[in-house]
């Protein structure tokens, strides 16, 4: 069985040294496709924005309270990616405190699933958002996309 280097999997995705601390937000062009994980296929349905902020979850596991810090590694309007310090489950019901960038509040999104799982990597599945909430996601997104890619889909 052959292995892939992360270089070699997730080659459109900015990098950063985790002993360097968290890089600041930045323009970057949305990625459209990443590598199959083994047994997954990529059924995004819009573009990721690469990103680098805080997020707390929080869900339950076997009956017990989960609560865990994490990294959002990209960003969409259906979902996020994340690297966590706690280990989850596909199809694990959470609730995200998202550190968004230049909003005062965290963003709160009472339901999402785990839709996939790598280590301590997972996405998740954004559930229904309140109207304050997806405008902060879209206005945030809005201004990481290059203008030469905006298609007017976020």
């Amino acid at each position: 069985m052959a292995y892939r280097s992360t270089t070699d999997e997730y080659p459109a995705k900015r990098r950063s040294n985790d002993a360097e601390g968290i890089m600041g937000p930045h323009i970057a062009a949305p990625v459209t496709s990443v590598a199959e994980l083994p047994g997954q296929s990529d059924r995004r349905h819009r573009s990721r924005i690469p990103t680098l902020f805080s997020l707390l979850y929080s869900g339950m596991d076997s009956g017990q309270m989960l609560i865990g810090d994490g990294i959002v590694t990209d960003l969409s309007p259906g979902g996020i990616g994340i690297r966590g310090n706690r280990l989850v489950k596909p199809g694990m019901e959470l609730a995200l405190f998202v550190d968004l960038p230049g909003v005062e509040e965290p963003l709160c999104v009472a339901q999402s699933r785990i839709s996939w799982v790598a280590g301590r990597r997972f996405g998740v599945k954004l559930g229904t958002l309140k109207l304050e909430e997806q405008n902060h996601l879209r206005f945030y997104l809005w201004n990481r996309v290059t203008p030469s890619n905006r298609d007017g889909g976020i």
